[in-house]
């Protein structure tokens, strides 16, 4: 009932003021991955609350929950974003130390990938790729739930879990079927922490896990703090250099881009900026960050502006988006904090209101993009990442991806409220 991209084109040449910005989110995650939603319905139902009509998800590696998701958005008046993320090495940039988008770790970038719509069924080569990935994680987090078992046994804290303990409790958490989980880090700590919570007193809980964690002075937080327990287990028991560490197996750069392209997506390049500290070398400065994402293909770039300062995302912002790449902004929610959906800036500082106008513009062009690839036609990219051939200048296809798809959205987003 919204027309077909012939329709649409013709609407976006035939002009007129353009349409008000909505509220947009690009990037958040949905249960069962680690979220701060317990369910679906509640991350639909504060985004419908808090006035935020355009809203994407980028889950790992398991997508099925996106059948709940674009039907609840439909009926709220929600347009529906899809996308994914993706972890992966490169190799010379771990030989070399240099840290990309992970503060932590040399050589690893985490990927995502906008607009994607090849999702059933999956392609042969989606599928071989997605096995590689699934596999790689599980047998991961499966060997760091035994490290970490006999860990907290070996100093006097029992916690006898096993992996599919911790799936049975994130499958009861979010009412979810178990072959939709693949485990995180951020699900184990959790059970870890309210097994001990469910079988270690109030009172006896700062001494036992101080012991258990190896430190030699009680941890700065009380015994009932969650959170914060969670964090302190994945900080002091599983990272790099700790007894439960068990190392990572990614894939390399090269198929996690191509994963990307054969669900039908934009590969975009996820920036941290001052939310390392210092800044990562591969992403300063600025234009230093644009030579190194464009020599890799990447034709966008996203933001999860909680973790700048609002002159440093507009430093970044403008710059990318001068230099001809597409800018989009969420928040994650991939904790348990339960953040407002619209994204803003560190310390609730609001985003700069002409990097909000880029943000709803590259929601835009992602939407653009799966409405044609779904159509069957190129999107902003095609299926080898290169830039739509119909639009050899970048900044006309932006404008014309924004002013077909915006009258789109707002179409859809009306009628659903009407």
């Amino acid at each position: 009932g919204l027309g077909t991209p012939k329709d649409l084109a013709a609407q976006a040449s035939a002009g007129g003021p353009p349409l008000a910005r909505l509220k947009v989110n690009s990037h958040i995650h949905l249960p069962p991955n680690f979220s701060a939603f317990q369910t679906v319905a509640q991350a639909i139902e504060l985004s419908a609350a808090q006035g935020v009509r355009v809203l994407g998800v980028s889950n790992y590696y398991d997508y099925d929950v996106y059948g709940d998701f674009v039907d609840g958005a439909r009926q709220a008046g929600i347009f529906p974003l899809f996308g994914l993320e993706i972890i992966c090495l490169i190799d010379e940039l771990v030989k070399q130390g240099v840290k990309i988008n992970d503060p932590g770790n040399p050589g690893k970038m985490y990927i995502c990938g906008k607009g994607i719509t090849r999702f059933a069924p999956f392609n042969a080569e989606a599928t071989r790729l997605l096995g590689i990935i699934r596999r790689n994680d599980s047998q991961r987090m499966r060997e760091v739930v035994v490290k970490l078992a006999e860990v907290f046994a070996q100093r006097g804290l029992p916690v006898p879990l096993t992996e599919d303990d911790v799936i049975d409790m994130v499958a009861k958490r979010h009412g979810c079927p178990r072959q939709r989980i693949y485990l995180q880090e951020r699900h184990v700590c959790q059970a870890f922490q309210e097994a001990i919570f469910a079988n270690v007193p109030v009172a006896e809980r700062i001494e036992k896990l101080t012991r258990a964690f190896g430190l030699t002075a009680p941890p700065k937080f009380g015994p009932e703090e969650a959170v914060k327990i969670q964090n302190e287990i994945r900080a002091q028991l599983m990272k790099a250099g700790k007894p439960a560490y068990v190392a990572e197996t990614f894939v390399n750069f090269e198929q996690a881009h191509q994963l990307i392209l054969e669900l039908g997506g934009i590969p975009a390049y996820p920036t941290v900026a001052d939310g390392a500290s210092p800044i990562c070398p591969f992403e300063q400065p600025v234009e230093h960050l644009i030579a190194n994402i464009k020599a890799r293909g990447f034709q966008c770039a996203e933001f999860i502006p909680n973790r700048n300062q609002p002159e440093v995302l507009s430093e970044y912002v403008r710059a990318m988006r001068a230099a001809g790449l597409v800018v989009t902004a969420g928040t994650e929610h991939n904790t348990l904090d339960l953040l407002p959906i619209e994204p803003v800036c560190m310390k609730a500082a609001p985003v700069p209101v002409e990097v909000q106008e880029i943000f709803w513009e590259g929601a835009c062009v992602v939407a653009a993009h799966q409405f044609l690839t779904l159509h069957g036609e190129c999107g902003f990219v095609d299926a080898q990442g290169k830039p739509n051939p119909a639009y050899p200048n970048v900044t006309a296809r932006i404008a014309a991806f924004k002013r077909s798809e915006e009258r789109r959205v707002g179409k859809e987003c009306r009628s659903r409220w009407s």
